[in-house]
């Protein structure tokens, strides 16, 4: 069974939520696998406001074209840019480095955690 960091949490979609403040959101390792090498990136805007569940972005791998979905509510205050030039690093480090966006949030979308995230991901 795979293990996901305990003090993140998660949607159903495989995005991960350090609820810190501003809030730093990422993809799991699962959907990192799953998408293969990740080439391309498109992050929402800084500034951008953005609801939970809603598409605000892409990422395109070797393999295919996926949706980005936003787990919160809230405001856009800051993108990745070093993963955005380097894509590469989001399938190197999901969980660190590797981080696509940060938010201040205003609202919680229906997450999960790592238990039942890994329960999900099964």
């Amino acid at each position: 069974m795979a293990s996901y960091p305990e003090h993140l949490q998660y949607s159903r979609e495989h995005e991960w939520v350090d609820a810190s403040s501003p809030a730093v959101i990422g993809i799991t390792s699962l959907a990192a696998d799953a998408l293969g090498d990740v080439v391309y990136l498109e992050l929402p805007e800084v500034g951008a406001a953005i609801e939970s569940g809603a598409v605000v972005g892409e990422i395109e791998s070797t393999k295919s074209v996926s949706e980005l979905f936003s787990p919160v509510t809230g405001t856009v205050v800051e993108v990745n840019q070093a993963a955005i030039d380097d894509p590469a690093v989001v399938n190197a480090d999901p969980f660190g480095a590797g981080w696509l966006f940060k938010v201040e949030v205003t609202a919680l979308g229906e997450l999960l955690d790592a238990e039942a995230y890994a329960a999900l991901a099964e």
